[in-house]
């Protein structure tokens, strides 16, 4: 059985999401996990907690992957077993449905080119902005070329604020999307995915 198919089956047995597994330099098998997510309906109430993957977690899933991978014969020097973090990749529908209206970083398979109508750079290939649904009922990441304020800089009133950018996508065209890792003042992630949990070996 496939290296996916296995660490696959483990994870989606014991109840969780399997987000992305990577193979390092030094034989590392790092293997990425996350609470399964249902869309809630439209009135439902936003949850007073939310909840994220534990350590806890993590070390139940590098148990039970210890023995399959054992079991298959699949070749590694280390396991480690995380939370998808801050940078959470964006793999499937279900992930871009999940966080509409998050900050993304996305990196296209080809520059933009003639798409980007002189408005962008045609070679350009990377994008921050927010994830949002596109009148097609696709997706589209919108963003303005603003530069950031900087702490203790006054803003004149008077400005006028760079207009908003919007490129529609495929999620064939994407060769990488994650959420941004911006974090607040409070130390905590914005609109993002999970908060990172220590990976367990």
């Amino acid at each position: 059985m496939a290296l996916q198919q296995v660490v696959e089956q483990i994870v989606t047995g014991l109840g969780y999401d399997l987000v992305e597994i990577e193979r390092s330099a030094g034989g590392l098998l790092r293997v990425t996990i996350d609470l399964p997510w249902v869309q809630p309906a439209a009135d439902a109430p936003a949850p007073l907690v939310e909840q994220y993957v534990t350590v806890e977690d993590c070390e139940k899933v590098t148990r039970q992957l210890q023995f399959a991978l054992e079991v298959d014969g699949v070749e590694y020097k280390r396991l480690e077993v995380s939370s998808p973090g801050i940078d959470r990749p964006l793999r499937h529908d279900q992930d871009f449905v999940r966080f509409e209206g998050s900050v993304i970083d996305i990196t296209l398979r080809a520059p933009i080119g003639a798409a980007g109508g002189g408005q962008v750079n045609a070679t350009r290939k990377k994008f921050r902005g927010t994830l949002e649904r596109a009148d097609n009922g696709g997706w589209q990441i919108v963003w303005s070329e603003e530069p950031p304020v900087k702490p203790g800089q006054k803003v004149s009133k008077k400005r006028v604020p760079a207009p908003l950018q919007a490129m529609g996508f495929t999620l064939d065209e994407i060769r990488d999307a994650r959420l941004a890792p911006i974090v607040d003042f409070k130390g905590r992630a914005g609109k993002a995915g999970s908060a990172p949990a220590p990976a367990a070996e």
